[in-house]
C-alpha cells in the first residue's frame, strides 16, 4: 500500500472512530433520560406546580419551571432578534469589512465562547449595584446576552452565502440600499428563522447563567420582576436530593427539557423548508 492510500485509510478510520464516538456519546445520554424518565414522569408533573415537601418526595409537579422555561428564553430569544437582525445586516453590508468589521465579528467570536457562567457573574453584580433583586425580567437580560452574540454570527454567515448575482441584479434594476437589504433578508430567511429557534434552544436549556439572576420559585410566574423556576434548575435541585423519587422525577423533568429543544428543532426545519420558496439557487 502506498503512503499516501495509508494516509487516506488512517483519517477515515479516524473519521469513523470520531462519528461513532460523538454519536454513542449522544445517543447512551438521550437512552439514559428516556429510561428514567419515562417511568417517573406523570400527568401531575405537567399540570402542578410543587406542592408542600416536593423536593422530600411529595405530591406536585414542575408546571411553574415548564412556564419559566418558556418565558425565560421566549423573551430573551425576542430581545435577542431586536439586536442580532440589526446588527448582522450592518455586518453584512457595511462598506468597512477590511477593519471595523472585522474586529466586530472577531470580538463575537470571542464573545460565543465566554463560559455562560461569566455572563450570570455580570449581571448579577450589576443586579446588586442597582439594588435589584433576582427575577424573571433580569434572567432574560442574562440569556439575551450571551446568545445574542450566538445568533448575530449565525445570521452573518447566512447572509454572506447570498449568491452576488442577486444583489447585482437587484441594484441594476434600480433598487435601493433598503429595498435590496430586504432581498437578502428573504434569501437568507430560513437560515435566520433556524438560528433563532436554535438560540431559543440553546437559552432554554443553561442553568449556570440563571442561577442568581432568575432565582427560583415554587410559584407560577406572574410578573417580570419576580423570581422564576426554570427545568434546568429543577433538575439540578432534584438531582442533589437524598430521596431516589426525587431524583428520578430530575430525569423525568430532563426528558420534559428534550422534548421541548427536539420540538424547536423540528420546528426550524419545518420552517425552512416553509420559506425555501422564497430562496433563489
Amino acid at each position: 500500500m502506498k503512503h499516501k492510500d495509508m494516509e487516506e485509510y488512517f483519517f477515515k478510520i479516524l473519521m469513523v472512530v470520531s462519528i461513532a464516538v460523538v454519536l454513542g456519546g449522544i445517543l447512551s445520554v438521550i437512552f439514559t433520560i428516556i429510561m428514567k424518565g419515562v417511568s417517573a414522569l406523570s400527568l401531575s408533573m405537567l399540570i402542578e406546580s410543587p406542592r408542600g415537601g416536593y423536593y422530600l418526595g411529595g405530591g406536585g409537579g414542575i408546571l411553574n419551571a415548564i412556564l419559566g422555561s418558556l418565558y425565560l428564553a421566549g423573551g430573551a430569544t425576542i430581545l435577542s432578534i431586536m439586536v442580532s437582525l440589526p446588527v448582522a445586516m450592518y455586518l453584512h453590508q457595511s462598506p468597512m469589512k477590511s477593519r471595523y468589521v472585522e474586529y466586530i465579528r472577531t470580538s463575537l467570536d470571542i464573545a460565543c465562547g465566554i463560559p455562560t457562567i461569566i455572563y450570570g457573574a455580570v449581571v448579577f453584580t450589576i443586579m446588586v449595584f442597582v439594588g435589584a433583586r433576582s427575577s424573571l425580567f433580569w434572567g432574560m437580560i442574562t440569556v439575551a446576552i450571551f446568545i445574542t452574540p450566538i445568533m448575530i454570527r449565525s445570521m452573518d454567515e447566512i447572509m454572506v452565502q447570498t449568491p452576488k448575482k442577486i444583489i447585482t441584479a437587484a441594484f441594476a434594476l434600480g433598487s435601493t440600499r433598503t429595498e435590496m437589504l430586504i432581498v437578502v433578508l428573504k434569501q437568507s430567511l430560513p437560515g435566520i428563522l433556524t438560528a433563532i429557534l436554535l438560540a431559543f434552544g440553546r437559552g432554554i436549556g443553561d442553568a449556570a447563567s440563571i442561577l442568581f439572576t432568575a432565582g427560583y420559585s415554587d410559584s407560577l410566574p406572574t410578573s417580570l420582576f419576580e423570581p422564576v423556576a426554570t427545568l434546568p434548575l429543577a433538575i439540578l435541585f432534584q438531582i442533589n436530593s437524598p430521596y431516589p423519587v426525587v431524583q428520578q422525577r430530575a430525569y423525568a423533568a430532563g426528558l420534559i427539557l428534550l422534548v421541548i429543544v427536539l420540538t424547536a428543532s423540528i420546528a426550524s426545519r419545518i420552517l425552512s423548508k416553509k420559506f425555501m420558496k422564497y430562496v433563489v439557487k
